[in-house]
């Protein structure tokens, strides 16, 4: 595991490329590095300051700017710990985070205010990337006598499946669909931006909870912790006066009440909850937003416009297609998803929506997978004994050498499926269908969107909002893939 803070000056680079031109180097270094942290420290203070101190935003920069370094970060740590914490928001980190598994992935993934950039398994070969491997533990987080011995034993069972999706793409499986049996211990690569607010919070989760349980998140969290004192010097305090938690209050009350924890995965996506009265919720609100009237007359005028037949669906055509798409955010829609570990990220990175995505700890049940459909066709007996072979693997190491789950999570496959619920509103919805119904998307993911899609079509009052969703052949006539279109376009307006 690697971790830098790229987003600020790279003083050993900048020290190399100034030799032989500038006297007194070290000095010249130590000064910028003193003003990056003064001048970081100045914008996160003029922040605090900004709403309790009279004359503009430049007046308060100037306050702040006249402030030492000492008194401004003495003045961020008093406001942050009043509560207003927002402050720190103002300070944005960008890391490159170097082999850490998609367990890391995943975890930074559901911190929607983080941004991150992940190396694609459906273009690059992933055979030859390395993998995690943890020490292995009792359930009381004791380090197990025979650990070496273990970890040999995994990590042969570990090359094995790298072995198989080397195989799978021999006989002909694409790198998209050979991923489905990778383990998730394989090396993943991010850039990751985030504001030191949630770079905070972010520390706080991988070492004081149930997460740093799981080795590797705690020492993230502690690579990450080691970076912000050095770099971030206001966050401390708050970090280190968070007691430490390793249990989960909501976990333990329903542990103690829920006896059968087994679960069926979804065979398709399942609408949860809807705005009631779609279509008529969108439209009302565009002609509220644009005249300000009260709902008893927009609805009065509304009734009055709607003797036109096709009014509400030119107005939803042009709300969704001609301006901000703001009225869309007015209603919202509930999903349970089935999903791969293999696609989640490709849900998840759409980050104006709230997902759910299930923990790694304890292991999901790894007898529910998906089967990739030209795999099912052509070497459907080869990838079910890779599964099988793991599931056996996982079930000794658990009941035989009592391996604790977190130290477990890494016999996840890519394939394994589990349900996702998320929440979202309708112009995120619109915005994923248009990418994910594409024909040129993945093909899980394009499944995702049509059965997210069909679950719309069934609702009463929906149907003009329904016709706005899809990819933009189909909505608006136009495809930009320009030589890359799949050529569905040209079939479509042949048709009219």
């Amino acid at each position: 595991m690697k971790i830098e803070l790229i987003g600020a000056l790279d003083y050993a680079k900048l020290k190399k490329e100034l030799e032989g031109h500038v006297e007194n180097i070290d000095e010249l270094i130590n000064l910028l590095k003193n003003y990056e942290m003064k001048r970081k420290a100045e914008i996160v203070s003029t922040a605090g300051r900004l709403s309790r101190n009279p004359g503009t935003v430049f007046d308060v920069l100037g306050l702040s700017e006249s402030k030492t370094l000492e008194q401004n970060l003495s003045f961020i740590k008093r406001v942050v710990g009043m509560g207003h914490d927002s402050i720190t928001d103002h300070d944005y980190c960008v890391f490159a985070i170097q082999d850490v598994s998609p367990v890391i992935e995943q975890t930074i993934i559901a911190e929607r205010f983080s941004s991150f950039t992940i190396k694609s398994r459906r273009e690059v070969d992933f055979s030859k990337v390395g993998f995690y491997t943890p020490d292995f533990h009792d359930e009381q987080g004791n380090l197990l006598d025979n650990n070496e011995q273990i970890k040999k034993e995994y990590q042969e069972h570990e090359q094995s499946l790298f072995n198989d999706y080397a195989k799978l793409v021999s006989l002909g499986a694409t790198l998209e669909d050979a991923r489905f049996v990778l383990p998730y211990s394989y090396y993943s690569n991010i850039i990751m931006g985030v504001d030191a607010h949630t770079l905070k919070d972010m520390i706080i989760k991988y070492t004081k909870t149930k997460y740093s349980k799981i080795s590797e998140l705690r020492e993230f969290g502690e690579r990450l912790y080691e970076i912000a004192k050095e770099q971030i010097p206001f966050i401390i305090p708050e970090i280190d006066a968070t007691p430490l938690k390793l249990e989960d209050g909501t976990d333990k009350y329903l542990k103690d009440r829920v006896n059968d924890t087994s679960y069926r995965v979804l065979d398709k996506p399942k609408l949860l909850a809807s705005t009631s009265n779609i279509d008529d919720t969108i439209l009302l609100s565009a002609i509220m937003r644009r005249y300000q009237f009260d709902l008893e007359k927009t609805r009065k005028v509304y009734k009055l416009l709607c003797i036109d037949n096709d009014f509400k669906q030119e107005l939803m055509k042009k709300i969704a297609f001609e301006s901000d798409k703001l009225e869309l955010t007015q209603v919202s829609f509930e999903f349970q998803i089935p999903l791969s570990f293999a696609i989640l990220t490709h849900l998840t990175r759409h980050r104006t929506h709230h997902i759910m995505v299930p923990d790694f700890s304890p292991v999901i049940d790894l007898s529910q997978y998906k089967i990739p459909p030209k795999i099912m066709n052509s070497c459907k007996d080869i990838y079910e004994e890779i599964f099988t072979r793991n599931i056996k693997m996982y079930e000794h190491f658990k009941q035989d050498y009592k391996v604790r789950d977190e130290d477990l999570i890494y016999f996840t496959l890519s394939g394994n499926m589990v349900n996702v619920i998320t929440s979202m509103d309708g112009k995120t919805l619109e915005h994923i269908l248009r990418l994910r119904e594409c024909t040129k998307a993945q093909w899980e993911t394009r499944d995702m969107a049509s059965g997210m899609h069909e679950e719309i079509r069934k609702i009463k009052g929906a149907e003009c909002f329904s016709d706005i969703l899809g990819p933009t052949c189909e909505t608006q006539g136009f495809c930009k893939e320009g030589k890359e279109s799949c050529g569905k376009i040209l079939k479509l307006m042949k048709k009219e």
